[in-house]
């Protein structure tokens, strides 16, 4: 999962970094309305968070550009503005949720799963392959039956490779999905978020597993069955 955070306080910026990162999701922060609409065209997202205030515009004006071009993942309004006539305009303007500031984060977390599993392409699709299960909507993983706890760039390369299964991923495809804006990733960062994904996996008797296509990048496909 990859979350874009319109915020202009550097200090929550911060501070929801820190927390979607622990929800083990990717996330990329902007502080404007213009660097939002260049972000929504660079990058493919599952959820925006938005500020209703910035220096550059009206959120509002903004989530109803973001609609106007595309921009097709759900929308999270976080904002001071409380009123009603706020909320309604936010709502129908194109938001798909509405939270007044100051929030607890664990309901902010607990809104951002409930937009992501509302989302048609997202219900009830848990991909398995060999005894591995990734849940799409929450980026939960099972292997074997038992919850895999995993760390953020390890769940992005598997579901990168989850969606592709079967198919060669190249490594730039998984440099883009562990970036994030204005981060510079090292040259191996690739090979060792894949090696590290490879040592989580492996005390499982799964009947699945990534190969590297020398040149290309990764593919995660099914093996011979144990059984």
């Amino acid at each position: 999962m990859r979350l874009l955070i319109v915020e202009d306080s550097a200090r929550l910026r911060e501070l929801l970094t820190d927390r979607v990162h622990d929800a083990g999701w990717r996330v990329d922060c902007v502080d404007t309305a213009a660097g939002t609409l260049a972000a929504a065209r660079a990058v493919t997202y599952d959820l925006a968070l938005v500020d209703l205030g910035l220096p550059d515009g009206d959120g509002l004006i903004l989530i109803r550009d973001l609609r106007r071009g595309g921009f097709a993942a759900p929308i999270l309004v976080i904002t001071a503005r409380g009123s009603i006539g706020d909320r309604v305009a936010a709502l129908d303007g194109g938001a798909d949720d509405y939270l007044v500031k100051p929030f607890n984060h664990v309901e902010l977390l607990a809104r951002c799963r409930a937009l992501l599993r509302r989302r048609p392409s997202h219900v009830g699709e848990v991909v398995e392959l060999g005894g591995l299960a990734f849940d799409l909507a929450t980026g939960t993983v099972s292997a074997a039956g038992q919850p895999l706890p995993m760390a953020p760039r390890e769940r992005s390369v598997l579901e990168l490779l989850v969606r592709n299964a079967g198919r060669v991923v190249t490594k730039q495809s998984i440099e883009t999905a562990l970036s994030e804006i204005g981060e510079e990733i090292s040259t191996n960062a690739v090979e060792l978020a894949v090696s590290r994904l490879r040592r989580r996996l492996q005390p499982f008797a799964l009947d699945a597993a990534i190969e590297t296509v020398r040149g290309i990048g990764y593919l995660l496909r099914r093996t011979q069955s144990h059984g």
